[in-house]
């Protein structure tokens, strides 16, 4: 974490309507660009791209900032650790001279979409919000009237649905001295946070024999009932799962031919449970399903772990309060506690980020009960009526920015959950 910041003491009367203030032009920025900001988003809906793949996303994003008015007003990185990943950063005249006192607050795009469905989880949406946010924190900054020593920057994070670009960031140092992280998720209802579970996916692969399957069966060594056995074998373990586990797979290659015995299967499965700890046990027994299908059939297995984990996300709810508080002055009608703490939740790579630096991952209602990665949620992630509760969520991100930056004791509160929570979080993990 970054050192304490120098900045006035907590506003009296006059600041806070100071505040008021600044939070209203922040909104009406978001306002005045909301064609722009729409057309951003429809480019990247109607063009979905995968993982890792996002190249015309990438291109919207990265012209989208360049061109942003004043020319070349905020610096560009088009390339950062990862081809489609991007940083892109704005700071008022004098910031750069407080070197490390300055405050970094940081918007994560998100743009990758899912195989066959599109933005059927509204990442395009995400992406919108995290751009009009940042212009609108600008906005707000530009007009204060003795702006702060802040730096906006905003990141854009490609591979969330496969293989974690957060991950990949953070190790290429990329959320390195940022104080405070912000995005918003697409869901069914508004919810400062729900509680994301640590994710971790296994490819597995069953090697056997080819033979005849009429003439000679019993010369083969049949990958396939090694597979239909290990998917048998998770759905028995089941039974002994705790009702916040999960484990979800298909078989991928299940051979080529009736009258051949299968030489090859591969299934694909995913598991998350609440924290990284329960995680480890909840993989520790399916690995041994696994192992045990190879065992009966005579086959070979090979299971091969994908390249990163998904951290639980870990809630700071001094963050999640002040959110709140914006939201509801904008209409945003959130979910009860029980309600968050009772919502099936899945996985996200923001988890990986809220061990680093402190943050919050609201979702946000788009006009629509479809459910996330259904061809509905898609339709409705490229409507007209989504752009309403896009904008509105943005509003909410840069009004709680801005609370964080004139709000020092808030600051600190903000970092001292942080520390409190990851801290209970190590050792939670470490303890036998």
């Amino acid at each position: 974490m970054g050192p304490v910041v120098e900045r006035p003491a907590e506003p009296g009367t006059s600041g806070v309507a100071e505040l008021e203030l600044l939070k209203r032009r922040a909104a009406e920025r978001i306002d005045e660009a909301a064609g722009r900001l729409g057309a951003l988003s429809r480019a990247i809906w109607s063009a979905p791209e995968l993982a890792y793949e996002e190249h015309g996303a990438h291109r919207e994003l990265t012209r989208f900032f360049e061109r942003e008015p004043p020319a070349a007003s905020w610096a560009v990185q088009p390339h950062l650790a990862l081809p489609t990943a991007f940083r892109a950063e704005w700071a008022p005249p004098g910031a750069a001279a407080a070197g490390p006192r300055a405050l970094r607050l940081a918007f994560l795009c998100e743009y990758d979409a899912l195989p066959a469905l599109g933005h059927a989880c509204g990442h395009n949406l995400i992406a919108e919000a995290g751009a009009a946010a940042a212009l609108g924190l600008r906005a707000a900054l530009e007009s204060a009237a003795a702006p702060p020593p802040v730096t906006v920057v905003v990141l854009g994070t490609p591979a969330e649905e496969d293989g974690g670009g957060k991950v990949d960031l953070i190790e290429a140092g990329a959320f390195k001295n940022l104080d405070v992280v912000f995005m918003a998720h697409p869901s069914q209802e508004d919810a400062a946070y729900l509680p994301d579970m640590a994710e971790h996916d296994v490819t597995v692969k069953y090697y056997g024999k080819a033979s005849h399957a009429a003439a000679h069966p019993w010369e083969g060594v049949n990958a396939l009932d090694a597979a239909v056995l290990a998917y048998n074998n998770l759905s028995a373990l089941r039974q002994q799962m705790k009702p916040s586990w999960r484990a979800h797979g298909i078989i991928k290659n299940g051979g080529v031919k009736p009258n051949i015995i299968p030489s090859y299967s591969e299934l694909i499965y995913y598991f998350r449970a609440p924290s990284m700890k329960e995680l480890q046990v909840l993989t520790k027994k399916a690995e041994d399903s696994f192992r045990a299908a190879a065992l009966a059939t005579g086959c070979t297995v090979e299971i091969k772990s994908e390249a990163h984990d998904y951290y639980n996300v870990i809630p700071n709810k001094t963050l999640c309060s002040a959110y709140m508080e914006n939201g509801k002055k904008l209409g945003i009608e959130f979910i009860s506690e029980d309600a968050v703490l009772n919502s099936p939740s899945g996985s996200t790579d923001f988890g990986n980020v809220s061990f680093v630096v402190p943050g919050i991952h609201p979702y946000f209602y788009i006009g629509t009960d479809a459910l996330n990665h259904t061809e509905q949620y898609t339709e409705a992630a490229g409507s007209q009526e989504a752009q309403l509760y896009t904008l509105r969520t943005a509003k909410a991100l840069a009004m709680t920015a801005l609370d964080v930056i004139f709000k020092p004791d808030l600051l600190e509160a903000v970092r001292e959950e942080f520390k409190l929570k990851l801290g209970e979080e190590q050792l939670l993990n470490t303890k036998t």
